[in-house]
């Protein structure tokens, strides 16, 4: 579970309207452009920017020193002209100097090298040099501008990424294992390491999984994983108690990556007052839309339901693809309009105005290369003047939803181990298709974690859970029980929390609830293979399953070594779907377990490319598609976003929305 949150949140610093700005980072021009920047700022609506990500080398240009006023004016002039600040820690890029006097603090990859300052994140977690310097900058920051009026909410670090297998985190990854199995006996009886010979005789044998000459051992891969997402939030909570002591009324954050393998967001969001998102669709990819629904209906799953803060998004192109398109007139403001329907009270940019040296010169801003007439910037200012127009009925509003999908980093380590049956099963990839199944189906989905409280949701699915705790098994259980619909997926139930094969290849709990008698074997696909079955084809995975005698539902497979035996089981509400169906085929057999459950879309008979969301008392409808559309809305409904009053049917064109109130 989530903890409920009771200290400050985003609504303290939105104050009843959606932020609108993104990253500035003006130590990067002179001080002649600053003033420049506000007017335009003001012209398009920015009310927000995030300011010193990433300046600790000028902050701090020599151990010890302290330049803030630069700082202090550009706080003054932010707050002189009605823009709030959101002020962060500048820890993800230690100075030069940091690394050349302690080499300590730099992080080392598996194979023993070291990474060197000149790009960012060049940091070792768990190198107590480190952590004294961030404090040391970050209690003078806190200090010295907690006060500030322009200051709205903190932003520790920035996309919390890094690994570390030096010598210092090895010792560090040796107390954490201690802390948590206590003896040496414990920790070999959880890895398993009577296999190829693996048992620790001593604490000092226990090192990070760096380069083996074979497969890892994967709970020791699993258990690293763990102890990485530890200590890069140990080192987020110690910044965040800071500014909390000097500002316990001023929100703190810091901004995930969507699905980033090495953090445990639900963990992490329990210590987060906002719950922040970096977001970057590819503009050329078909279901990039659909990959934005899923990271803002996480995300919102993780700020506990409640509005959420999309920190970072590209105005144009990004720079890091391999084709890098910018995107067509129309689509930024579709996307960001979407965030805000999936519960975002917040719409930020990385960054303000684009770069002209660096890395991401080439990735976009608010404020393009093409200056104040170039149509980025044109296309921020119109998107602004709407946030404002819409901000007031939206701002703090929450999203109902009566489906869940399931979720858990743990399990997606686990499962992504060297030695599993089949590279083609990508954990990420096999939830998107479930939850584009469920966004094609116009179905509101929330995201959950297995042993959360499961009971608001009608329909609860499981793309795949390798692993599932005790815990989580008696939660799946119990939900059904209560009358829940569930419908799992394959590959789920294998294993316990030491990645440990429950007896049968599958817990003997879950067989039961799903109508499994026996799980005789696993065959997974090739690439491009697929597996007919009776009214669909599946893909990427089957298996050999005998249906128990009280199975209710079977849908066979067809031809081949499986011919017959059971590719959908369905006993009473627990449905288990051995293969993947294509998109088509898993939208139907979603749709149908929906209804049986008693959920409905908010809008019937939506166009494809056409998505709905209610959001409080307002209807979102977005068209995704480039051709014009006509959407039924039954009754009246006036358009906030043009002041048109619409009755009944509505017309979108290329990339439209509308935003209706009844």
């Amino acid at each position: 579970m989530t903890r409920e949150r009771t200290g400050p949140t985003l609504a303290d610093a939105t104050r009843g309207r959606v932020l609108f700005g993104g990253d500035y980072n003006p130590e990067q021009w002179p001080e002649e452009v600053w003033h420049e920047d506000v007017r335009l700022m003001q012209a398009a609506g920015v009310n927000s920017v995030t300011l010193g990500v990433f300046s600790w080398a000028k902050l701090e240009p020599s151990p010890g020193a302290r330049e803030f006023g630069w700082l202090d004016r550009l706080m003054d002039l932010m707050h002189d002209h009605g823009i709030g600040v959101v002020l962060a820690t500048p820890t993800s890029s230690p100075p030069p100097w940091m690394g050349r006097l302690h080499p300590e603090t730099l992080p080392r990859d598996e194979n023993g090298q070291i990474e060197w300052w000149g790009s960012r994140q060049h940091f070792s977690h768990s190198s107590d040099t480190y952590r004294r310097y961030a404090a040391a900058i970050t209690e003078d920051l806190a200090a010295r501008y907690g006060g500030h009026p322009a200051l709205t909410m903190w932003h520790i670090n920035n996309e919390y990424c890094t690994f570390d297998w030096g010598d210092e985190a090895a010792t560090t990854f040796r107390d954490w294992l201690r802390r948590k199995y206590g003896t040496l006996d414990a920790l070999n009886e959880a890895w398993g390491t009577a296999f190829w010979g693996q048992g620790h005789g001593d604490w000092d044998e226990v090192l990070p999984p760096r380069r083996a000459h074979y497969m890892k051992n994967p709970t020791h891969v699993l258990d690293f994983r763990r102890f990485t997402s530890d200590m890069l939030l140990e080192c987020y909570v110690i910044e965040r108690d800071i500014v909390r002591r000097h500002t316990p009324h001023i929100p703190v954050t810091t901004n995930f990556m969507p699905m980033w393998v090495g953090q445990d967001a639900w963990r992490w969001a329990e210590e987060e007052d906002v719950v922040s998102v970096d977001l970057y669709p590819d503009p050329r990819d078909p279901l990039g839309a659909q990959s934005g629904a899923l990271v803002q209906d996480m995300t919102r799953s993780q700020a506990g339901g409640g509005p959420w803060m999309l920190m970072e998004q590209a105005a144009g192109p990004v720079n890091w693809r391999g084709v890098n398109h910018p995107k067509p007139r129309g689509l930024n403001r579709l996307w960001s309009l979407q965030a805000v329907a999936r519960g975002a009270d917040a719409v930020c940019y990385f960054q303000w105005r684009q770069s002209r040296q660096g890395a991401e010169k080439f990735h976009s801003g608010m404020i393009g290369h093409a200056g104040e007439q170039g149509r980025t910037y044109q296309e921020v200012k119109r998107l602004g003047a709407e946030l404002a127009a819409i901000g007031g009925q939206v701002a703090g509003h929450r999203i109902g939803a009566d489906v869940a999908v399931l979720f858990d980093w743990h399990s997606w380590w686990a499962g992504a181990q060297d030695g599993r049956l089949s590279s083609e099963v990508d954990h990420p990839q096999v939830v998107r298709s479930w939850h584009r199944a469920l966004w094609e189906a116009h179905l509101t989905t929330a995201f959950a974690h297995p042993e959360h409280d499961l009971s608001p949701y009608r329909l609860v699915v499981v793309p795949q859970l390798y692993l599932l705790t005790d815990a989580a098994i008696e939660n799946l259980l119990a939900y059904v029980r209560g009358g829940g619909t569930l419908v799992s997926g394959f590959l789920t139930g294998i294993a316990d929390e030491d990645d440990r094969v429950r007896p049968g290849g599958m817990d003997a709990r879950l067989r039961e609830l799903f109508g499994i008698r026996t799980l005789h074997e696993w065959w997974p696909l090739d690439a491009g293979e697929d597996v007919e079955c009776d009214g669909f084809r599946g893909t990427l995975w089957s298996e050999e399953i005998e249906a128990a005698a009280d199975a209710d539902e079977i849908v066979p497979y067809k031809g081949g070594e499986l011919d017959g035996l059971p590719a959908v089981l369905r006993k009473g509400r627990a449905w288990y779907v051995s293969t993947l169906p294509e998109p088509a085929e898993l939208r139907g057999l979603l749709t149908r377990a929906a209804a049986d459950a008693g959920v409905r879309p908010v809008l019937e008979g939506l166009p494809d490319g056409v998505e709905a969301v209610r959001r409080g008392e307002l209807l979102f409808v977005l068209n995704h598609g480039r051709d014009e559309v006509t959407v039924v809305v039954p009754g009246t409904h006036r358009d906030l976003l043009t002041g048109a009053e619409v009755t009944d049917s509505l017309i979108l064109g290329r990339y439209g929305v509308a935003v209706l109130q009844s």
